[in-house]
């Protein structure tokens, strides 16, 4: 299970089977889409597959989640999605009921995405051998001119900056799948990010990296960038925006919000000329209303992020060994 996570074991995964195996210098980027040029123009060009339980949770379903999270990996590339393809892998005995719910929420999605389903394809799997309903969807989306967003160019000086609250999606989540009651509803804030990105670039093209923290969190994408670039991130624990009810909720569970999920945020790094407009329109945004500058991206402690806490001191944020909460998206 640790090996599909998000952190250092799906990490070395793909480094070390995957990488080799597939080889190529569109793959090398490992970015949340690939930028890849086809009769002149650059598309953004992703693929996931979802195998959340439960199916439906508070706030969306995997239906959601299919959508949003493949429109979401075109985003950070800047892209606007056009297309998905959308397969479902069914298991014998899955209620054509419960198969309708899903299909519905993420035709829904769809049209609230502006994207559309164009291809797919359907198997069937023996009882006992999946768990209701899983999907894989893959997206291409148009890249503009003058935009480049890759992990790799992170650089010394670049504001970080987080869209909104964390660790939401995977609390609302956890709180259906164990029965739990945390005394407020926590629902998850899965959302296509298409136009919150599109809202940044209209202020400048020169958003250096986007990512959105998914598996492994949002210690998982600050790691990951730090390590891509081969640059420091210092972030601040205090502006970190974590709602009570997620920080009551994890620590009953005895999780860190860091390394919580999401499904409706991003981070960015932008260069500090162009930080406070990008941060104003974000704010302007109904998505990104909460948006927050969280840190900075350093010269010192390449490939590491430290955290400034409370206290006056500093902690190391790894990289994850798996996932504080498997099967989440």
């Amino acid at each position: 299970m640790g090996h599909g996570g998000g952190g250092q074991l799906s990490a070395e995964l793909v480094q070390h089977v995957f990488a080799p195996a597939f080889g190529g210098e569109v793959l090398a980027d490992l970015a949340d889409s690939a930028a890849v040029t086809l009769g002149g123009a650059r598309l953004a060009f992703s693929t996931d597959s979802f195998v959340v339980r439960p199916l439906f949770f508070p706030g969306g379903s995997i239906g959601d989640l299919a959508v949003n999270g493949t429109v979401n990996d075109l985003a950070m590339s800047g892209a606007a999605a056009a297309f998905l393809s959308c397969a479902f892998i069914l298991e014998e005995g899955v209620e054509l009921s419960c198969v309708a719910r899903v299909a519905e929420a993420l035709g829904a999605a769809a049209r609230t995405a502006g994207v559309q389903i164009a291809t797919g394809d359907t198997k069937v799997v023996e009882s006992g051998h999946g768990d209701g309903v899983y999907i894989n969807t893959a997206g291409i989306g148009l890249i503009p001119d003058g935009v480049d967003i890759r992990p790799q160019r992170a650089r010394p000086g670049d504001v970080v900056i987080v869209s909104g609250d964390i660790g939401v999606h995977g609390v609302a989540v956890m709180s259906v799948r164990e029965g739990l009651e945390f005394g407020v509803r926590i629902e998850s804030d899965c959302a296509a990010l298409g136009g919150l990105v599109a809202t940044m670039l209209a202020v400048t093209p020169d958003v250096h990296v986007l990512r959105d923290p998914t598996r492994g969190g949002l210690a998982a994408a600050l790691g990951e960038i730090a390590a891509a670039a081969g640059v420091g991130v210092a972030i601040t624990e205090r502006d970190v925006p974590v709602p009570d009810e997620v920080a009551n909720a994890c620590a009953v569970l005895g999780l860190d919000p860091m390394y919580v999920a999401n499904e409706g945020k991003l981070v960015a790094f932008v260069p500090p000329e162009h930080a406070d407009a990008v941060l104003d329109a974000m704010r302007a945004h109904p998505l990104g209303a909460r948006a927050a500058v969280i840190g900075e991206c350093v010269a010192e402690h390449p490939g590491m992020v430290v955290a400034r806490t409370g206290l006056g001191g500093t902690r190391v944020v790894d990289l994850p060994l798996g996932e504080q909460l498997p099967r989440i998206c």
